[in-house]
């Protein structure tokens, strides 16, 4: 079954296309937020799974209450989400900060999805090894001194 044909999908998508015609909650009444909820909710009941049932549930929860906030829960343009990825580095240390925000830049490698569970985006960098560390002078060695010879007795 691909992702589109699934009952869950198809409702969640329908919510959030309902939610991006419509400017705000004051726009959309309640009673149709909370059918539109109804539907994603029953939707994601139909589901075999139930770890995918209760992430299907706490998102038709989300897409419920950002509509009752009168946010959209997509349309997010490019530019929002880039500036939204470069705000994630700005607490890191510098150098960590700096490569943070070339892979967020899209520079590396990127791997997996947000449907299997995650984005992992790798960089590889070369870092030069510190110089040796040059040995210290030391003395000149001297002869050990004989050991005394043991009295007569």
């Amino acid at each position: 079954m691909s992702l589109l044909s699934h009952p869950m999908t198809r409702g969640l998508l329908a919510t959030a296309a309902l939610l991006m015609l419509s400017p705000g909650a004051s726009a959309q009444s309640r009673s149709a937020i909370d059918a539109a909820y109804q539907q994603d909710r029953a939707a994601c009941l139909d589901s075999a799974s139930m770890h995918e049932r209760t992430a299907c549930l706490r998102e038709a929860g989300a897409v419920r209450a950002e509509a009752l906030k009168g946010r959209r829960s997509t349309g997010t343009s490019p530019e929002e989400l880039a500036r939204n990825a470069l705000q994630r580095c700005k607490d890191l240390p510098p150098d960590d900060k700096m490569l943070c925000e070339r892979r967020a830049r899209g520079e590396g490698n990127e791997t997996g999805s947000v449907a299997a569970g995650g984005v992992l985006r790798e960089l590889v960098t070369v870092v030069p090894a510190p110089a040796p560390m040059q040995a210290p002078m030391q003395a000149p060695m001297q002869a050990p001194m004989p050991a005394p010879m043991p009295a007569p007795r």
